[in-house]
């Protein structure tokens, strides 16, 4: 049985999920589709990359992941499918690839095939659908274009060392106001070695200095630091809303000050 995951910026107001659903099951009716979100920030890159290098992982190799961000083809961007750690992704080569992986993929093609639609607005229903399924039925990628050696490059904001200070900003906010930072656990490692530190945001307003565990290891109510699952810095309020109450936005600064 294949899988094949949805990741949008469509919402779930209009029929756009539907009809794209829609158009897999009549073409396999015994496809496994698995919505993994489709409230994404309209044509925000960023925010769907995070999200998919964070759960791709996660399904068995052989996963068909459609990418319905910002799919509007052109000369620049074409309608791209790449295997990646045997993983299938189909979407843009807008830069959102470049965004979800740490290396150029090793299978890279740029589609060339027919839609049944004389209309361009909907490539996920009318490109990526056919191409999920052509895939789903074990066809070469070959059959579907032309093969590239490169993707197109979108360069993420990286922390910055400024002496003895990690220069981060926040990159996601989760459904529970968590917040994530660009900062990684194994830079701070690297940097800190053990000594003290100061983690500092909103003009240093609000500080933390030591890393928890969990969110039970403070008390209800009570901001903490962490490093999450997605191995990144998370500023958080156990059973509260960090983003809300600490003011905390997309790409707002996060310091961390390593003390001698």
């Amino acid at each position: 049985m294949a899988i094949i995951t949805l990741t949008s910026d469509w919402g779930l107001k209009d029929h756009y999920l539907s009809a794209v659903k829609g158009a897999i099951y009549n073409l396999m009716p015994d496809a496994l589709v698995v919505d993994v979100s489709h409230q994404i920030p309209s044509f925000d890159l960023n925010q769907a990359a995070f999200i998919i290098r964070n759960f791709y992982r996660n399904f068995p190799p052989g996963t068909i992941h459609i990418l319905g961000i910002n799919t509007e083809a052109s000369i620049d961007t074409p309608h791209t499918v790449v295997l990646h750690d045997g993983h299938y992704f189909i979407g843009a080569d807008n830069g959102i690839f470049s965004l979800i992986f740490d290396e150029v993929p090793g299978t890279i093609i740029e589609l060339d095939i027919i839609q049944d639609s004389d209309y361009f607005t909907f490539s996920t229903r009318d490109v990526f659908v056919k191409v999920a399924c052509h895939i789903a039925q074990g066809k070469s990628l070959e059959e579907l274009g032309r093969p590239k050696k490169s993707i197109l490059s979108r360069i993420s904001f990286k922390p910055v060392i400024d002496g003895n200070l990690i220069k981060g900003k926040v990159i996601y906010i989760d459904n529970y106001e968590n917040v994530f930072t660009n900062i990684t656990e194994s830079l701070f490692r690297s940097m800190t070695k053990g000594k003290k530190f100061v983690i500092q945001f909103r003009s240093a307003s609000y500080r933390i200095n030591k890393i928890s565990r969990s969110y039970n290891d403070e008390a209800e109510g009570e901001m903490l630091a962490l490093f999450s699952s997605s191995g990144h810095l998370e500023i958080a309020i156990n059973q509260g809303k960090a983003s809300s109450l600490l003011g905390l936005k997309i790409d707002q600064p996060v310091l961390i000050e390593i003390l001698s």
